[in-house]
């Protein structure tokens, strides 16, 4: 199955990643304070096509895989940054997202209204039971998107990861689906949820 793209926000336009990506991509991530707590180190360019490469796909994420998403300000026509969402268990219907945007599209809440459309996608359409997030402990801003979501901070895990030779602390935070119903309501008339899966129709 495949999103029947473009999905809209109420200023966001979210569609497939794209090897024509590939310029703002790397400028996304060649930036030290964007890859400052991701696995990555700044990108050149060869590494950044290859990483794109991967992210390049409309289907419907199976257990252990993701779908990453650009997004654009509606009627800009650039990225500003990615969401994405993980099929982390059928059985115990568990999703994950996550996200990445430019610093310099920050203090207009595009991160946190995309995100917000990915957790409804993994609601909506995966049939999640619980959406989780893991970002690095010391990721205040990141934080505050989560919980600006509505998310629980669930676990701070000391030390657990050794990344780009440090230990570093990984913080979880979650949503169950009634949880998330309650602060945001019944499905939402928004494109993704409106039209579903081209397939569904």
């Amino acid at each position: 199955m495949q999103l029947a793209f473009p999905l809209r926000t109420e200023r966001l336009l979210v569609r497939p990643m794209s090897p024509d990506d590939l310029t703002r991509h790397h400028a996304i991530f060649s930036d030290p304070a964007v890859v400052r707590y991701l696995y990555e180190e700044p990108m050149d360019l060869s590494t950044a096509r290859e990483h794109l490469a991967r992210r390049c796909s409309v289907d419907l994420p199976v257990e252990g895989g993701w779908q990453n998403l650009g997004v654009e300000v509606q009627g800009e026509g650039e990225l500003i940054g990615e969401v994405g969402v993980a099929f982390v268990s059928e059985v115990h219907h568990h999703c994950e997202v996550g996200y990445v945007f430019d610093p310099a599209s920050s203090g207009h809440g595009y991160a946190t209204e995309a995100t917000s459309l990915v957790v409804e996608i993994a609601f909506s359409v995966l049939g999640a039971h619980r959406v989780s997030a893991r970002l690095d402990g010391r990721n205040r801003r990141s934080a505050r998107l989560l919980e600006r979501l509505g998310m629980r901070r669930e676990a701070h895990l000391v030390e657990n990861e050794f990344i780009k030779g440090e230990w570093t602390d990984e913080v979880v935070y979650a949503v169950l689906e009634g949880e998330w119903r309650s602060a945001h309501g019944p499905v939402r008339p928004i494109d993704v949820v409106a039209s579903l899966w081209e397939s569904a129709t």
